[in-house]
């Protein structure tokens, strides 16, 4: 059994590595969100560490399921910074170059009324 889960767990990240590296390589597809890698990573690694501890597949689920709990998490975070990064930046180009950004202005419309 304990063989099983080790073989089990390279698989998985042999899957998960295969996987990831072709979608950096891809430009046009979206591809999965920071949390998602975040989670499968974390699963992934959270399993493997759980199999070897206990040595048991309870283990493995439990560590698996803390780990991508925690990838979660780790992966929220870094697209929350990146996003503000984004947005730093956006506001930093604004204000350098203030007359090359879109403004909205506001037209009135008058109204005329003719009397017969």
């Amino acid at each position: 059994m304990k063989k099983l889960m080790i073989y089990m767990c390279f698989l998985i990240g042999l899957m998960l590595s295969i996987s990831i590296n072709a979608g950096a390589q891809t430009t046009q597809k979206k591809g999965i969100s920071k949390q998602g890698k975040g989670a499968i990573i974390g699963g992934a690694g959270g399993a493997v560490a759980g199999a070897l501890i206990t040595h048991s597949a309870g283990g493995a689920l439990v560590g698996g399921a803390l780990g991508a709990g925690g990838g979660y998490i780790i992966g929220n975070e870094a697209r929350r910074r990146e996003e503000k990064r984004q947005r730093a930046a956006r506001i930093a180009w604004r204000r350098a170059h203030p007359h090359h950004h879109y403004t909205t202005t506001k037209t009135t419309v008058t109204k005329t009324t003719t009397y017969h």
